[in-house]
């Protein structure tokens, strides 16, 4: 907005906001137009950016945490031996045939609200409380999947417990970051009592690739909040994308650690006579051997085997597979250091296991009616997780060609409820029912066709291999030679089956690595000790000002015109910073220089705006909003001519994360904030 000259304080208008002040115009202008308060102090033309390595602060230790939607864990490794990864110690409880180094992301709070428990520890607690004292209790399982799908996320969003009550969203993720914080410093501290509790941890963070800036703030904020950083030592803290930290840690693998899924014997679930990846790239191997430059990179790169057999130049696709949603990234491996190159910016959707889970309690609710579904989850919370963690175990079982039936335990308390709630017991329910492939077991319990159970996994599957094959038709994303498939859900063998049978044709060889659920936590950690090794990514959005151009009349549409002291401007002009699939390098920034509309103008305001489109013109365009703010407080000047005072801002793209400073040159004061995305 423009506030009224005479305080001697100018703000600067970047867009449509309601809380703006109007601006009169001077006689002979058109209309009353509010109006940007900077103007390019040269032609918009994109500069040449300019590359800074980043800086980073000392550190002893990197601890990373995978926060997932159904499994969480931490590891860390030291600065002193970097690739030497520690898993955190097992956990408490855990399930038969289940290896415990993560647990499970669920969070239990008194009825007050303080924190009780986490992981196994809270699910299985909650299991043991009295159904009546259940319904006190704040139980949270799956939680991360609503920061994804919130459309109008802010700092005041709420999550929903399972017996309905809410809370801070901003609270529940601060909880579960705390107690990893503290289970990790207290492990560290008993490895390594000599080592300094200040300023000696880098944290690293993971989230999915395909989530906003919106989403990432928020886990920088509960971050901040758990107590992991300062505001003031931000740089402590970093975000690792979920399929990048899976392609770091990939390209250290050895070809042992690694599973073709191309050498599955036909016709059956399970690796035939396995043909190791080993075999399959020998002769480009010997071919390689034969180049001394490339056994130089071989050693210098610090890859593994699978990765010095790549050309420089191969392209290929990590699908991280997890509990909420999948995400796929598209990296070149460059010499002479085997850095990773971003070919197409992250894409992905909500396809996670937790679709099957869905598909398995609307099957519950053809069987025994929605509405009795949707009061037991309500009256009986602890229960339905009970039922949750039964499926849980079988749907880990489920393979494409498993011969035989699967039996589901149904809680006492669900079949008690039923009779109770319709007066026929769960067995009648069955025989009244048009699932034909489900039945009432002799045991009690829920009896389920294979086929029955491998078509829950139909439209989750389905989603997956559908985006999969629409990012290689992609013309970025040709020539590519591998699919490593990672995450938890990866080692489901209906996945990797559908996976395999749907892309094996094209000739892409689809990988999975061992302990394919831990991929993700092993490569954070390793990002964390080199943040650099990704060093090109692509822009998802388009990103700029807004600013006031001289008027141009047949360029300019009329009603953008804006007279102000004979002075004829173009109002709400997109001043582009980056383009969207633009490629830009790591500590990358692209500048612009900007003078004050008016001569003594104390403080400007500079919007930031973002959109999808690559050719907006406008701030008001469909598709631009307002992402940001950065503010300056410009002190007096007597060195720069009136109306020439030039102010300078710069932004980075090619991080994880968008970083902005602005600088008034004359003066030399400047702001360093990152963009406020959580507050629109």
């Amino acid at each position: 907005m423009l506030a009224v000259p005479d305080m001697g304080l100018q703000g600067l208008y970047i867009g449509s906001s309601p809380e703006r002040s109007p601006v009169p115009s001077p006689p002979g202008s058109p209309r009353t137009q509010e109006s940007c308060g900077i103007a390019p102090l040269t032609p918009s033309q994109s500069p040449k950016p300019e590359a800074r390595a980043p800086q980073h602060a000392p550190f002893s230790v990197v601890v990373a945490i995978d926060f997932g939607t159904t499994s969480s864990g931490y590891a860390f490794s030291f600065a002193s031996d970097p690739e030497a990864i520690h898993m955190m110690r097992k956990w408490e409880g855990g399930d038969p045939g289940v290896a415990h180094q993560k647990t499970p992301t669920c969070l239990l709070l008194t009825p007050d609200g303080a924190f009780h428990s986490f992981g196994y520890t809270a699910r299985d607690y909650y299991h043991d409380l009295d159904p009546e004292e259940a319904r006190d209790w704040l139980y949270f399982e799956k939680f991360k999947m609503k920061i994804h799908s919130a459309t109008d996320l802010t700092l005041k969003t709420q999550l929903e417990a399972v017996n309905g009550k809410k809370m801070p969203a901003l609270e529940v993720f601060a909880h579960a970051l705390r107690f990893f914080k503290e289970h990790a410093l207290q492990e560290l501290r008993e490895q390594c009592p000599s080592l300094p509790e200040k300023d000696t941890v880098r944290w690293v963070l993971t989230v999915p690739a395909i989530w906003k800036q919106p989403a990432k703030q928020f886990m920088r904020e509960a971050a901040y909040l758990a107590g992991l950083v300062s505001r003031e030592d931000a740089e402590q803290l970093l975000i690792a994308l979920e399929p990048e930290a899976a392609s770091v840690y990939c390209r250290k693998l050895r070809l042992h650690q690694l599973l073709d899924l191309s050498s599955r014997a036909p016709g059956s679930g399970r690796l035939g006579e396995r043909r190791s990846i080993d075999s399959s790239f020998r002769q480009a191997r010997e071919q390689l051997r034969r180049s001394r430059h490339s056994r130089t990179f071989l050693v210098e790169s610090g890859v593994g085997e699978l990765w010095a057999e790549m050309q420089a130049g191969d392209r290929y696709v990590v699908a991280d597979c997890g509990g909420g949603t999948v995400d796929l990234t598209v990296h070149q491996l460059e010499q002479p250091h085997g850095t990773l190159k971003e070919l197409y910016k992250a894409s992905g959707g909500p396809y996670g296991a937790v679709g099957v889970d869905l598909a398995f309690e609307q099957l519950l609710g053809r069987i025994f009616g929605e509405d009795f579904i949707t009061t037991f989850k309500r009256q009986r919370p602890a229960a339905w997780v009970d039922l949750t963690i039964a499926f849980e175990a079988r749907k880990r079982t489920a393979g494409p060609h498993r011969a035989g039936a699967l039996n589901i335990s149904l809680p006492f308390s669900f079949i008690d409820f039923y009779r109770k709630q319709r007066g026929h017991n769960v067995e009648t329910a069955l025989r009244r029912s048009s699932v034909n492939f489900v039945k009432w077991s002799s045991q009690g319990m829920l009896r389920m066709s294979c086929e029955a159970m491998n078509e829950l996994f139909q439209p989750t599957v389905s989603g997956i291999i559908q985006h999969i094959e629409a990012l290689l038709a992609r013309p970025e994303v040709q020539g590519v030679k591998l699919l490593f498939l990672v995450g938890g859900f990866a080692e489901s063998a209906v996945l990797q089956h559908a996976v395999q049978t749907a892309l094996g044709a094209r000739g892409l060889r689809v990988v999975v690595p061992h302990n394919v659920g831990l991929t993700i936590l092993k490569g954070a950690v390793l990002f964390g000790q080199a943040p650099g090794v990704v060093r090109v990514r692509r822009s998802p959005l388009t990103y700029g000002v807004g600013v006031l151009n001289r008027f141009v009349a047949g360029c300019h549409p009329p009603e953008k015109l804006l007279v102000r002291d004979g002075r004829r401007w173009c109002t709400d002009v997109f001043e582009r910073f980056v383009a969207a699939e633009q490629s830009v390098a790591l500590g990358e920034e692209v500048r612009r220089s900007y003078c004050p509309a008016r001569p003594g103008q104390r403080r400007v305001l500079i919007n930031l705006y973002c959109c999808a489109a690559e050719d907006a013109r406008f701030i008001t365009d469909p598709g631009v909003r307002k992402c940001g703010a950065l503010s300056l407080e410009l002190e007096p000047s007597d060195g720069a001519s009136p109306g020439r005072r030039e102010i300078r801002a710069a932004m980075q793209f090619g991080d994880t994360e968008i970083k902005v400073t602005a600088v008034d040159v004359s003066t030399n004061r400047s702001v360093r904030a990152a963009i406020d995305f959580l507050s629109n």
